[in-house]
């Protein structure tokens, strides 16, 4: 079964923000550039909150559970202390083709994202991928480099209109955090292992960027592109790494380990 996402109003330019780990630039140096790491988790803490009460959530209960289902399948596989960290993951309703992870272990995937990731194994490449962002420290890395950027708002601050004062000005003051290419890659194969090794398809992976990339064409760079490059030298490094991979998803399918969220399709 297919997944297809609601087509309610969206909160795309707080998505945008928020998105791949988003922050706020008030309470940084005079350049918004973040010296301490507790400042970092409290920032992340407080716009996951704002985002937490200000963004719709989808009417289908089991689309929730069925997110929850596949991310902590991958969880569950990670050393510590990610295994036992307080993870957090919720599903907001927006056509925003964009999913993240936050320090702290808070996971946000927008409905839209199943336009392009509409079987389990397609969404399990895109939390595998935002998992290993935090888990690889990645997030931390660019705020000690001080390289934090500001944000680009990709579609459009009309988005916003609707929502509270406050998403407003957590975008006018946001900064965004592109990945290098290095980090791109890292994720893309770590995410790999990962959603290998909770049994799902690591072909997948594949399949999710091919869609990402047909997703593009003629319309604007879906969010999840704009800072996660997609082109055919990120699907070869996918396909290097992809035997090792499939070894140990058939491994954990011979183990009866593997994770079935079936019962959550939406």
């Amino acid at each position: 079964m297919r997944l297809r996402p609601s087509r309610k109003p969206i909160l795309t330019a707080a998505a945008t923000c928020i998105a791949l780990l988003t922050l706020c630039s008030s309470v940084g140096t005079a350049q918004g550039i973040f010296t301490s790491e507790r400042e970092v988790l409290r920032q992340s803490r407080l716009q996951w909150l704002t985002m937490k009460r200000d963004t719709p959530r989808p009417g289908n209960p089991y689309v929730q559970q069925f997110v929850e289902c596949i991310s902590y399948g991958i969880i569950r596989t990670l050393e510590e202390p990610y295994a036992s960290m307080d993870w957090e993951i919720i599903v907001f309703d927006g056509e925003a083709l964009n999913a993240f992870a936050m320090p702290g272990g808070k996971i946000g995937v927008f409905t839209g994202i199943f336009t392009v990731a509409d079987t389990p194994d397609a969404l399990a490449t895109v939390i595998g991928h935002e998992i290993a962002h935090l888990t690889e420290d990645h997030v931390m890395q660019r705020a000690r480099r001080g390289t934090w950027t500001k944000l680009a708002t990709i579609l459009g601050t009309a988005a916003t209109r609707g929502f509270g004062d406050s998403v407003r000005q957590g975008v006018q003051v946001g900064l965004s955090l592109p990945f290098d290419r290095k980090q791109e890659t890292e994720a893309d194969v770590v995410g790999l292992d990962y959603m290998a090794r909770a049994g799902f398809d690591p072909r997948s992976s594949i399949y999710l960027w091919k869609n990402m990339v047909d997703a593009r064409e003629g319309q604007k760079t879906p969010e999840f592109l704009s800072t996660h490059p997609a082109d055919d030298r990120r699907m070869n490094d996918l396909i290097k790494n992809m035997t090792s991979a499939l070894i140990v998803s058939n491994e954990v399918h011979e183990q009866g380990q593997a994770v079935d969220c079936s019962q959550y399709l939406p």
